[in-house]
């Protein structure tokens, strides 16, 4: 096993007016599972394409433990990855598939067979062996490509959104399955998503990234209660934090007929008298008077729980609003039309300087 380290790599692609990975400095841990998450166009997927060989690094440099693997070629990294498709050889069966890489290096075929099938009992694919790729689920599949990284036995595995080709069940039942894996295998693991919810489940750490450039890497829990700035504080969570445009004034931060206070080293850290409020859904209680008045437009009924999906009268009349999400326990009283308060709970706010996007101290 090994660590791997970013150490100022970037990498530039002609004709984008900014690198698709700019100065990446990042460090997974011996065993780790760390996760690359952000919207569509971040770097992720570049980012592991330089730590797998496939993209080339223009500044900076990347480790694999203590060898320095910037300009080593791929074949010669000691990586395993697993792809978005499952590029399974239709041809081959199961057995075949996973043990192909050692067929290439020309492993003992009495060796190869014993790694096929300590593997293919690791992911309770025994059964499935003889079978030809087109005679399994998309579960299946995706797990036949997970073998095929498992047997190399590498110091790293490299994943890119291995789950997107799946519906949503299986999605989440894959998703457990890879996590409680990678954590038997105590292996180093890369692995890149755009879903934050897939992200927030698996990783020991999660690092986010936006416009090529890190954002913040952090535990699960840490990304949720204390986002760095307003990109996070809206990427993470589902449904998203809300996040009001406020005036900061003698009375604290306002927007509508909400005022939350200001410590005075929140004062002091701002730039200008323009404050971001985050309020997570569940932050809310819902009240007749005393907070952020709003008019309930759709109530989402989940059973256990309920979403409303409310009006903000303070809202820019010049932009297309994005609606203020509170959550209920139970079965919401409230329906459409209804006038209601939401008050934040205040050791739950999140304070941003809207300038800048960064969190104000606590």
């Amino acid at each position: 096993m090994a660590t791997v380290t970013f150490d100022g790599a970037t990498r530039t692609y002609t004709g984008l007016a900014h690198p698709a990975v700019d100065h990446l400095d990042l460090e997974v841990q011996d065993g780790e599972f760390l996760v690359l998450v952000g919207p569509s166009g971040c770097g992720k997927s570049t980012t592991l394409r330089m730590l797998a060989g496939l993209e080339p690094v223009d500044e900076g440099t990347i480790r694999i433990g203590d060898r320095d693997v910037t300009r080593v070629p791929a074949k010669d990294r000691d990586i395993a990855m697993v792809f978005q498709s499952y590029a399974l050889y239709p041809h081959m069966t199961v057995a075949e598939n996973i043990g192909f890489h050692l067929k290439v290096k020309r492993m003992p075929k009495a060796e190869r067979a014993e790694r096929v099938r300590d593997a293919a009992r690791i992911l309770d694919l025994e059964a499935y062996l003889d079978r030809k790729p087109a005679k399994l689920s998309g579960g299946q599949r995706q797990r036949v490509a997970m073998g095929r990284a498992i047997v190399r036995q590498p110091q790293v595995f490299l994943m890119d959104e291995p789950l997107s080709n799946l519906d949503a069940k299986l999605r989440v039942q894959t998703r457990t399955q890879i996590a409680a894996l990678q954590r038997r295998l105590a292996v180093t693991t890369v692995y890149v998503t755009h879903d934050q919810v897939e992200a927030m489940t698996m990783g020991d750490r999660v690092a986010v990234l936006d416009n090529g450039v890190l954002q913040q890497v952090a535990s699960p829990k840490e990304l949720f209660t204390s986002p760095v700035n307003v990109f996070v504080a809206g990427f993470i969570g589902s449904p998203s934090m809300n996040l009001l445009p406020a005036k900061a004034g003698d009375d604290g931060a306002t927007h509508g007929t909400l005022t939350v206070p200001l410590s005075p080293e929140q004062r002091a850290a701002l730039t200008s008298d323009d404050v971001t409020i985050g309020v997570r859904p569940e932050a809310w209680t819902v009240r007749a008077e005393g907070g952020l008045d709003v008019i309930v437009a759709v109530v989402e009924e989940l059973g256990s729980e309920s979403f409303l999906y409310c009006t903000d009268p303070a809202a820019d009349a010049a932009v297309v609003a994005t609606p203020v999400v509170a959550r209920a326990e139970g079965l919401s009283s409230s329906s459409p039309g209804d006038r209601v308060s939401l008050v934040p709970v205040p050791e739950r706010l999140h304070l941003f300087d809207s300038a800048t996007g960064a969190r104000l101290p606590s």
